[in-house]
């Protein structure tokens, strides 16, 4: 009798003991509807990318982030207790993001942009931490930051953060609307458009007084956000709205570079909010109609005249290869640019409207010859083969070269011999 009692007992306390733990696991422990909000401000936010190493587990952090002080691997933002935040507690989680401290009381490295999260409402904070918090737990203990000195001294992050990080809540405009309030606060915010869409100073801050005037990314020039914008033509809200979700617009081109990542993750978010922000930024991008490229605007009311906008007779810098510019041109690049009977079932957007052709430097334009646009993995889309297999560097300033001339009216680009050679090393493994 005494035997069974015991064996009854252990049964009773080993249910009770999974009871406790099915209770307080991850999952459990946060509300189904504040994980589904985080899930949609993780994407906003660009969270897996950032946190996610090539090849490397979903938010299990390592991916370098380059910076001319050196490299910050990104953190493990998994619920793992030994490499995670699986110990963080609510309070920590809202002070690295508000506050851009961590668990240990450090400052943290302004890669991670708390100058932006600083001002995300505290109800998000609390979603996306349900989110991240039931993530699968991964143990990834990732290198250590390369940094050159005093970047790789803590105390030169108190320093920054007291010259240049002003932590405080969103502040919307009330003579603005609810959807224009919106997108601010998610630009401004989690989506943290201006950490590359502004220019920095020495010290790797934001040049607030020229906010989203054009930045780097990657090694890519992200384009200015504002009535600087290299575009030809005005962009409208409904069409970043499209480039936003969908990755092109017919009147600007295709997503490339880092901003791939960006509309895939956008993609799973709420289609209000990407309107919003498509909304806030079209109204810092507006322009009149006399700034509007003329020549842009016939061309693009001719569906069928796809060739350049009638700059031949402007020189090229590097004129000795403007004729081999040309003819690769002519051999490589027109079935698909002229006849749009290439790779793509339409024909790609005229290269005279595209951003790349129009910016103030050719690193976007070396990057699509280099290596091409893809659409994502699993997905439809327009595409184009990358030449750096078959086009030597050489080639490749000819061919880049003579797109600026004969498609643009801007200024020729000055080193492009320079650049290709730089990003080659760059891609090299």
């Amino acid at each position: 009798m005494k035997t069974l009692r015991a064996a009854a007992t252990f049964v009773c306390v080993l249910a009770a003991t999974l009871t406790d733990a099915a209770t307080t696991s991850p999952q459990a422990a946060f509300d189904a509807n504040l994980v589904v909000k985080g899930a949609e401000l993780a994407a906003i936010g660009n969270c897996a990318s950032c946190h996610t190493a090539e090849g490397g587990e979903p938010y299990a952090g390592g991916r370098p982030l380059s910076s001319p002080f050196g490299t910050v691997y990104s953190t493990n933002i998994t619920p793992d207790a030994d490499t995670g935040i699986g110990q963080w507690s609510e309070d920590d989680f809202a002070r690295a993001m508000h506050e851009g401290i961590g668990r240990d009381g450090r400052d943290l490295y302004p890669a991670f942009p708390y100058d932006h999260f600083t001002k995300v409402a505290d109800d998000d904070i609390k979603a996306l931490r349900a989110f991240v918090m039931t993530r699968d737990p991964v143990h990834a203990q990732n290198p250590r930051n390369s940094l050159t000195f005093p970047a790789n001294l803590r105390a030169s992050i108190r320093a920054w953060k007291a010259l240049y990080f002003r932590p405080g809540r969103f502040a919307g405009d009330p003579s603005k609307s609810t959807q224009w309030n919106r997108g601010a606060y998610l630009a401004e915010g989690l989506a943290h458009c201006g950490a590359c869409h502004t220019p920095r100073n020495a010290l790797g801050a934001e040049k607030k007084r020229d906010a989203y005037g054009g930045g780097e990314a990657e090694d890519w020039l992200a384009p200015a956000l504002n009535e600087a914008s290299p575009a030809p033509l005005p962009w409208t809200a409904d069409e970043l709205f499209d480039y936003l979700r969908n990755g092109s617009d017919a009147r600007h081109g295709l997503a490339a570079g880092p901003m791939v990542d960006v509309v895939q993750n956008l993609g799973q978010a709420p289609e209000d909010d990407v309107r919003a922000i498509a909304v806030y930024i079209a109204d810092r991008m507006r322009r009149t109609t006399r700034d509007t490229d003329a020549s842009a605007l016939a061309q693009l009311a001719e569906p069928n005249a796809v060739s350049g906008m009638g700059r031949d007779a402007v020189p090229t810098r590097n004129q000795a290869t403007a004729s081999d510019g040309a003819a690769l041109f002519e051999g490589a690049c027109a079935t698909c640019h002229y006849s749009g009977t290439g790779l793509q079932a339409t024909k790609p957007v005229p290269l005279a409207l595209t951003t790349s052709v129009n910016a103030p430097d050719p690193r976007n334009l070396i990057h699509i010859v280099r290596n091409g646009l893809w659409p994502a993995p699993g997905e439809r889309g327009a595409m184009m083969p990358g030449f750096a297999a078959e086009l030597t560097d050489p080639q490749i300033v000819a061919v880049v070269d003579y797109v600026r001339q004969r498609f643009s009216r801007e200024p020729p680009w000055h080193d492009v011999a320079g650049q290709v050679t730089a990003i080659r090393k760059q891609e090299r493994p």
